[in-house]
């Protein structure tokens, strides 16, 4: 009996059926929808952090400048005679009185200048007794015509003239007794040795300090400024200061208008306020304004590093977080001027940054 002619294709046998069925049930199960497609893609993780939305603003100019922290009250100690110490005990840091001796200088030369001055008064002295002798006993002979009057002229003269060399050997003597006074050197105020100059056995010399004491007063900050930004401050200006982290306001109360003939600037001593937390001696920047201009700022806790690239993150319209470069200016107190790379209405992370990359989405936080 002759075969039925087959209902299927040419070429494809029975064994491979249910093959070909598979694979064309997987082609079309593969051509879904595009929203299917995209609905199933991963979408971006979710990091909580705060932002801030920035905003240009007319900021001061700042030239900083280094500054020392001193006290109003504070005296440099000097010699007013020309010799070699000769005991010199107090230390830095030791409580001294007012009136309490601080050094001596060798009085060697003083006490041969008071010898003369006491041998020059003796002389005077008698020189002294034997005029008026001569002026009572001229007086008298004078008196009974027995002698000129030129003569007795001439005895009143010397008698003068032996009281002023008795007047002036006793001047000598007191400016002695006084340069020996100084060889003993006290302490004019009640206060603390901060510094010391010399020790013992060195040349004292008149105007060159010995010790530097500072007495309890108020703090100050002293600075040497340059010309043109002397000529830019007044007394009673308030002036930013910068030093452990914090931020401080002080109040120009010295300003000298002579210039340092070496290095060309001015003193300026700014007083601290009361709760400043710093001590004599501590380094301070001082900020002095010098002009003002459009500036935008970011808190330096929004500043990142990242594989040695500086820069901030940005938050899009969608909330997703991108990196972008900038390049930085000074930084005055916890916040930095940002020179290029953000513009004004960007909104930029500042917090939470360990944690941001590249596609994140923001959330979770306060948007300023």
């Amino acid at each position: 009996m002759p075969h039925a002619p087959s209902r299927f294709l040419p070429g494809l046998s029975l064994k491979r059926t249910p093959l070909a069925l598979l694979l064309a049930a997987a082609l079309l199960s593969g051509c879904g929808r595009p929203d299917e497609t995209a609905s199933t893609a991963a979408a971006p993780r979710l990091v909580a952090a705060r932002t801030l939305k920035l905003a240009s603003s007319n900021l001061q100019h700042l030239t900083l400048l280094s500054g020392t922290v001193v006290s109003s009250n504070q005296v440099q100690v000097a010699s007013r005679l020309m010799g070699y110490i000769r005991t010199l005990t107090v230390k830095e840091g030791q409580t001294v009185k007012a009136g309490e001796l601080l050094f001596q200088v060798d009085p060697t030369d003083i006490e041969g200048q008071v010898a003369q001055a006491r041998a020059g008064l003796a002389q005077a002295q008698a020189n002294f007794a034997n005029a008026k002798g001569d002026d009572e006993r001229f007086g008298n002979l004078y008196k009974d015509q027995a002698i000129p009057k030129q003569q007795w002229d001439q005895t009143q003269l010397r008698y003068q003239v032996a009281r002023q060399q008795v007047a002036a050997a006793q001047a000598g003597l007191n400016t002695a007794l006084a340069q020996m006074r100084y060889a003993s050197v006290t302490s004019p105020i009640a206060g603390v040795v901060v510094q010391k100059m010399a020790n013992q056995g060195d040349l004292a010399a008149p105007g060159r300090p010995v010790l530097v004491i500072e007495g309890q007063g108020k703090l100050q900050v002293q600075t040497q400024v340059p010309g043109e930004v002397y000529g830019k401050i007044r007394i009673g200006d308030t002036v930013q200061m910068f030093a452990n982290g914090k931020t401080l306001q002080g109040i120009i109360a010295q300003a000298v208008p002579v210039a340092d003939p070496m290095s060309h600037t001015h003193t300026v001593k700014i007083d601290l306020p009361a709760n400043a937390g710093l001590d004599s001696g501590s380094f301070v920047r001082v900020g002095f304004p010098v002009g003002s201009s459009p500036q935008l700022r970011v808190p330096q806790a929004a500043v990142v590093d990242r594989a040695g690239m500086t820069g901030v993150f940005v938050v899009d319209r969608d909330g997703i977080a991108h990196f972008r470069l900038v390049r930085l200016g000074a930084q005055t107190g916890d916040e930095v001027e940002i020179q290029a790379g953000l513009s004004a209405d960007d909104t930029i992370v500042t917090s939470n940054l360990g944690a941001v990359e590249n596609g994140v989405k923001i959330g979770g936080g306060n948007r300023g």
